[in-house]
C-alpha cells in the first residue's frame, strides 16, 4: 500500500509541474510619463499553458535610464528635463526574457479642468432643445 502511495504523489508531482513563463508583453496604460508621480508599468507573463498572468516585481526586474523604480512604479523627479526614459523588464529567472521601450515625459501641465456632473447634463439638455 505505501508503494502505491508513494507512485501516486511522484506521478502527481510530474504532473503538476509549476508554468513556465514563455513571454512578457508590457501594457501602458499610457503614452507618456508624467513627473512628480508614480507611473505604472504593467507586464503580463504568457504562461506555457496559454494563460495571461499579471507579472509584479517579485518575478521581473526593473530598471530605467532616470528615476527610481518601487515594485512596478517608476518614479520619475519633478525636476527631470530630458525627453524620454528608457526602460528595461526583464524575468528574473530567464535573462533572455526581456523587453526594453522607451517611454517619453508628457510635456503639456495637468491643468485641464474636467467638467462637472451637472455641466455635462446641462450641455445635453441644451442639445436635445436645439435639435427640436
Amino acid at each position: 500500500m505505501k508503494t502505491i502511495l508513494l507512485l501516486i504523489f511522484v506521478f502527481t508531482g510530474f504532473v503538476s509541474k509549476a508554468q513556465t513563463i514563455d513571454s512578457i508583453y508590457v501594457n501602458l496604460y499610457t503614452d507618456s510619463l508624467k513627473k512628480g508621480t508614480y507611473n505604472y508599468i504593467n507586464v503580463d507573463g504568457l504562461l506555457s499553458n496559454g494563460q495571461f498572468l499579471p507579472l509584479d516585481n517579485t518575478v521581473l526586474c526593473f530598471t530605467a535610464s532616470a528615476g527610481k523604480f518601487e515594485g512596478n512604479n517608476l518614479l520619475v523627479a519633478k525636476d527631470f528635463n530630458q525627453a524620454k526614459i528608457r526602460i528595461k523588464v526583464e524575468v528574473r529567472d530567464n535573462a533572455n526574457l526581456s523587453k526594453e521601450f522607451d517611454m517619453y515625459i508628457k510635456q503639456m501641465p495637468d491643468n485641464e479642468r474636467l467638467k462637472t456632473a451637472d455641466e455635462i447634463m446641462n450641455e445635453i439638455k441644451q442639445g436635445a432643445k436645439k435639435k427640436r
